[in-house]
């Protein structure tokens, strides 16, 4: 993994885990404050922990597609076929050559 990767990568999960961490310490203040039940901040905590994932996991999603569109328009420029006009093609060759009892 090149540097500015790895640097990437730890400045998000950096900013993930103090978010998480400032969202915990505002509950626990709520909790102590009479404001909340620490079973509601339990709960609390485990829908937005719950968020945050799915928040991740979509956006991981996202990136994949979109990887794979440009790895996808990559190949076309340089001149290969996909898998689907590849059958395309090979059906239509094998009718061909039905048609002209090859």
């Amino acid at each position: 993994m090149s540097d500015l990767l790895k640097k990437g990568f730890h400045l998000g999960l950096g900013a993930a885990i103090s978010g998480k961490e400032r969202f915990e310490k505002m509950v626990n203040e709520m909790v102590k404050r009479g404001e909340i039940s620490p079973s509601q901040a339990k709960t609390m905590v485990n829908n937005w922990m719950n968020h945050w994932i799915s928040k991740g996991q979509s956006k991981d999603k996202e990136w994949n597609e979109q990887a794979k569109a440009r790895f996808q328009d990559q190949m076309k420029e340089l001149g290969f076929v996909s898998k689907e006009e590849y059958e395309k093609l090979e059906a239509r060759i094998e009718r061909l050559e039905n048609l002209h009892g090859r």
